[in-house]
């Protein structure tokens, strides 16, 4: 099942269906629409063959591991944020104050240790590779990725709670 009018099918028998999967999982409404059309847009652009009999349990498999994909980006997102939120010095121009924090976060990923802490923290959250390239490239475990990862933020936290 690879041409146009085969996914056109497959889009209007399982499209609810995938859908209430996406908003049970993600509480909203663009982002499941989003979730639902990138996978048929995947379909479109693939020359994958999809079976009939197994195209349903491959569409919801296909959500749910997108909505957690979303839900993980969100978790990251969220503790960035986190990181980022500093009292706000009322004497200070809200520039001035980003320039501050960049220059302490700079100097924080410049101070971690191990040395792979930065490494990782780098690729990860400037150069946008996921953990599992991480680990490719480094020659390491995700779980060793995340635990450098998660080990490198902490520090960060330390040491910008210190200033």
């Amino acid at each position: 099942m690879t041409d146009r009018k085969d996914i056109e099918k497959l889009f209007k028998q399982h499209y609810r269906q995938m859908y209430r999967l996406a908003t049970i999982l993600l509480h909203d409404d663009a982002e499941s629409k989003d979730v639902v059309h990138n996978i048929f847009a995947q379909l479109l652009d693939d020359s994958r063959h999809l079976r009939e009999e197994t195209a349903e349990s491959y569409l919801l498999t296909s959500v749910r591991n997108r909505c957690l994909n979303v839900i993980r980006s969100r978790q990251i997102q969220e503790r960035i944020e986190h990181l980022y939120l500093l009292d706000l010095d009322t004497t200070i121009s809200p520039m001035e104050h980003l320039d501050e924090e960049l220059k302490a976060l700079q100097k924080g990923i410049a101070q971690l240790d191990p040395p792979i802490c930065q490494d990782i923290i780098l690729q990860h959250f400037r150069d946008g590779i996921t953990f599992k390239e991480i680990a490719c490239r480094m020659g390491v475990s995700e779980t060793t990725v995340y635990k450098h990862l998660r080990r490198a933020l902490s520090q960060l936290r330390q040491q910008l709670q210190k200033q």
